[in-house]
């Protein structure tokens, strides 16, 4: 049974006993280790996202845009390939519990928009940033803003699952 009085899926028990959700919980240091890692992975992602995103809505004009591009995100990137691993282990130590989260469903949709939001932008408007002159099209101002809010929404979620 849930939290709720309701019976929890079969697949979220599944896995809480797997090998990795039963390592999860009975090593001393696994647990701790990916919580660690995952928070430094987000603020790698935070960071990285913030600052690319800023300057496109226009903060540091005077940077040019394209070496940014070459920076910034793929250092998102590599913060996310951690996060989303490391975020899953911590899941399966407590996977009932975590599911049935009200604040859970959130942080799973603004990581959907977020990485949505990031495809669209490198799929449109990054594709022609070596003409962007020293102006940054709508399109991407606006998925910017998008970015902003999809990524710190991700990561205010991700700490209030543990206040509710």
């Amino acid at each position: 049974m849930d939290g709720h009085g309701g019976a929890a899926p079969a697949w979220l028990l599944a896995l809480e006993q797997s090998g990795i959700g039963e390592a999860m919980r009975q090593s001393l240091w696994l647990y701790p280790a990916a919580n660690i890692l995952h928070v430094l992975a987000a603020g790698v992602v935070i960071g990285a996202i913030l600052a690319f995103d800023l300057r496109l809505l226009g903060l540091g004009s005077r940077v040019p845009v394209a070496p940014l591009a070459g920076l910034l995100p793929p250092l998102a990137a590599c913060g996310i390939a951690v996060a989303l691993p490391t975020g899953f282990l911590m899941f399966t130590a407590d996977a009932r519990a975590v599911a049935e989260n009200p604040v859970f469903p959130y942080k799973l949709g603004l990581i959907a928009l977020g990485l949505v939001n990031v495809a669209i932008l490198h799929a449109g408007a990054l594709r022609g940033i070596a003409g962007w002159g020293a102006g940054v099209p709508a399109a991407a101002r606006v998925a910017a803003a998008v970015s902003l809010l999809a990524w710190t929404g991700t990561a205010t979620a991700g700490r209030l699952i543990a206040y509710f």
